[in-house]
Formats: C-alpha cells, structure tokens, sequence
C-alpha cells in the first residue's frame, strides 16, 4: 500500500498494487486511506492530484467538533461515526486524552497498564463487527464504494489506524486478499504513526513510563485485527457472510466495488 507524501495529511496512503493473487491487484487511485484531515490544505500539489470526490470521516462527533476536517476541493464529506454507541464502553481513552495520558506516565499505567490497554483495544475491535454504529459506518463506507459512479474516495479516523485499519481490512478481504497480505497491510501504518507520536513516546519513557506501554496505544497490533476477525468468523464464518448479512451491503455493490477496485495484471 504505496504511502504519498503529504506534508499537510498524516498516514495518507493509497490501497492501489496491494496483491491479490491470480495475477490481481487493487487499482491505483480509486480508494486511499489517512489519519485526520484538519491540518490538510486541499492546493497541497500532491493531494490536489488525487481528485478525492467523496471523504468518509469514521470519527466522533466530539473528535469531528475539536478538529473538523478540511476537505478536498469538490469532495463530499460522509460521516460514518464507528464508534457512537460504543465509545464510553470501550475503556479507551478519547483520541483528545490520549496525548494527556502520554505525558503522565503513572496516570497511564494506572488507567491502561497490565495489559489493560491491549485488552481495551481487542474489545474495540470485536465492536468494530458487532456494534450498530459501526455496522451502520462500515455499510455506508461500502455503499459508496459500490456505487458505480463513484469517483475516487478517502476514508480517515483520527490517527488512521484503528477504525480505518478494520475498513481497509474489509476491503482487501473482499477483493480476495489472503490473510496474510490483510495483516501486512494491516500494520504497514506503524512506521508512520508511531513517527507521528515519536516526541510523546520519547517524553513518556523518559519518564519512566513502560514504552510497551505507550507503543500498544499509538500503534497497532497483530492481536487488535486478530480480535475483529475472530468475531466475524464466530458471528458470520466469514467475511462475506458479515458484509452481506451483517453489514446488509447489497450484493450488486460488492460486486461493483470488486470491479472497480480490481486489475489484472498485462
């Protein structure tokens, strides 16, 4: 998943030449993913280039209020909050207290040490399958996609890792991705998030906070994807099932989104 080099847009990377066996792969320049838009300046060469006409914002209402999106000249912003109904039972901190939590060390550890942070996370993202905001945002992130006449799409959370990591999961596993391929692309973000979050984590250690730690809230991790896709083999048996049946994604837009978003190679 090639990352474009935007100065004004962290973690902004296209899904396009992501392998798919059988000589396929994802077409460049039809669906890219980021972290938040609110520092993006839409004459930025690079992503004027891009030509993005719809953004799906998968974050909070508080998140989307404390630093709304600027969005691309001629996109239509989508808002899809993955997390509406789920936030406060989730046990992670809001996106805005998670740079708090990174300056106290004792804090952290109190609120999220012992592992309790890695177990939020898997709770979050066994929600990510079965809560009904996020059946609702996955389903209208899908739609859009399938919808024939769509022209190129981004789609962020605020970070980009988590909510968007589980809807570009959703995507290569429908355009046919083995597991390992998803995975792959899955933590490919890390480098850059956690350069993003490189002074926090610095800050934090120095202090004698546990970087494990620091390193299970501002990345991602085998384990997180694990918990969401146990949950859908367990509720749906697979990822089909849960699109279809789950997230009532019609059939004809998965099939459109499958021919859009696939190429074969020469």
């Amino acid at each position: 998943m090639p990352a474009i080099p935007a100065a004004t847009v962290a973690n902004l990377r296209d899904l396009g030449a992501v392998p798919l066996g059988g000589g396929r792969s994802v077409r460049a320049g039809l669906v890219f993913r980021s972290g938040q838009l609110d520092r993006l300046d839409p004459a930025e060469p690079v992503v004027a280039a891009l030509g993005i006409r719809t953004v799906v914002d998968f974050r909070t209402a508080r998140e989307r209020a404390e630093r709304p999106d600027h969005v691309p000249v001629g996109a239509r912003p989508l808002v899809a909050d993955v997390l509406a109904d789920q936030l406060a039972a989730s046990g992670l901190p809001p996106a805005a207290r998670l740079k708090a939590l990174l300056a106290d060390p004792v804090l952290a550890e109190q609120s999220l040490g012992g592992g309790r942070a890695r177990t939020a996370f898997a709770r979050t993202y066994r929600a990510f399958v079965h809560s009904a905001s996020a059946r609702a945002s996955y389903r209208a992130f899908l739609t859009e996609l399938g919808d024939p006449f769509a022209g190129p799409l981004l789609f962020h959370c605020s970070a980009g890792k988590d909510r968007t990591g589980w809807a570009a999961t959703i995507v290569l596993a429908l355009l046919g991705a083995d597991e390992e391929t998803t995975m792959a692309e899955y933590l490919a973000v890390n480098p850059g998030v956690r350069t993003a979050f490189a002074p926090l984590i610095e800050g934090f250690t120095a202090q004698g906070g546990d970087p494990e730690l620091a390193l299970s809230l501002v990345g991602v991790l085998p384990e997180y994807l694990e918990a969401a896709l146990e949950e859908v083999a367990t509720r749906y048996g697979t990822m089909e099932r849960y699109v279809r049946d789950g997230l009532g994604v019609p059939d004809e837009a998965v099939t459109v989104l499958r021919e859009r978003l696939t190429v074969y190679a020469a």
